[in-house]
């Protein structure tokens, strides 16, 4: 019989990770607090003293601040937009519809996953300088969709084959057509996982940083992660002044998640059970 782990030991275990991994946010907000002459002080402060708005001030008196900004918005929604439009018929096909190559096709999903961004910037760049979509936010959308399509059909997919083939089937028989089984029957069963995908897919668009340095040229479609950039000069980095932008553009994302927790844990683990 195995030992039963007593649940203050699996607590504790919890918050050491949970602490690991908020610890860089933490000392994020607390350098944006932090005077800029005391930030690089010899002896670390845990706690910022005096508080400061002075980065604050620092950034939001950036001139490019408020369209990066924009900017990100534009393409982090213009992702979601085409990641489902996209990806839903792809995940529904997938997972009903019997054709030869769907397993091969889910593969080339997995394996799609795995190079890293770089590899596929100089190839996008080629690509869309020549079908005159380089340095605009179609361009930057399509390079970021390529990221977060194949992980919303491979989430989607389990998704779709937990819905009871039997409701598509009765629907079919009362008249119903395919795109009306689609968006009548089968999508507000999946709302969880459609909007875990969503969710997901508005963070990589947002943080998303390679595309939009190689893939935009000037400051009129870059998103706000490659403002950051222009931070850290020649002679040295405003650490202040980018903890301070670090941490506002770091709001949306955690008004995401304490929005939508609960549907992207839920489409997560959604189809789960049934394969």
């Amino acid at each position: 019989m195995r030992p039963r782990v007593h649940p203050w030991v699996l607590t504790a275990t919890a918050a050491v990770v949970t602490a690991a991994f908020l610890l860089p946010v933490y000392w994020m907000a607390k350098t944006s607090l932090t005077p800029p002459d005391r930030i690089q002080a010899p002896t670390p402060q845990w706690v910022p003293t005096p508080v400061t708005g002075q980065n604050y001030s620092t950034a939001l008196g950036y001139s490019g601040l408020t369209r990066a900004l924009l900017n990100s918005l534009v393409i982090s929604c213009g992702v979601v937009a085409l990641t489902l439009v996209l990806g839903v018929p792809l995940a529904y096909a997938l997972a009903r519809i019997r054709m030869r190559g769907s397993g091969a096709m889910v593969l080339a999903l997995l394996v799609a996953q795995l190079p890293p961004a770089i590899v596929l910037a100089a190839p996008l760049f080629i690509l869309e300088s020549r079908a005159g979509l380089a340095d605009s936010y179609p361009g930057l959308i399509l390079a970021d969709t390529t990221l977060t399509l194949p992980f919303t059909v491979i989430v989607l997919r389990p998704v779709l084959r937990s819905v009871p083939p039997e409701l598509e089937e009765a629907a079919q028989i009362d008249g119903c057509g395919l795109p009306g089984v689609l968006l009548r029957v089968v999508l507000p069963l999946m709302v969880p996982g459609v909007v875990a995908a969503a969710g997901l897919s508005f963070l990589i668009g947002w943080g998303e940083f390679l595309f939009g340095l190689t893939l935009a040229q000037g400051p009129d479609v870059q998103p706000v992660t490659v403002l950051l950039n222009s931070f850290v000069g020649q002679h040295g980095t405003s650490w202040g002044a980018l903890m301070a932008t670090a941490t506002l553009i770091s709001i949306p994302v955690v008004c995401v998640f304490a929005v939508f927790q609960r549907f992207i844990v839920g489409g997560l683990t959604a189809g789960s059970v049934r394969g």
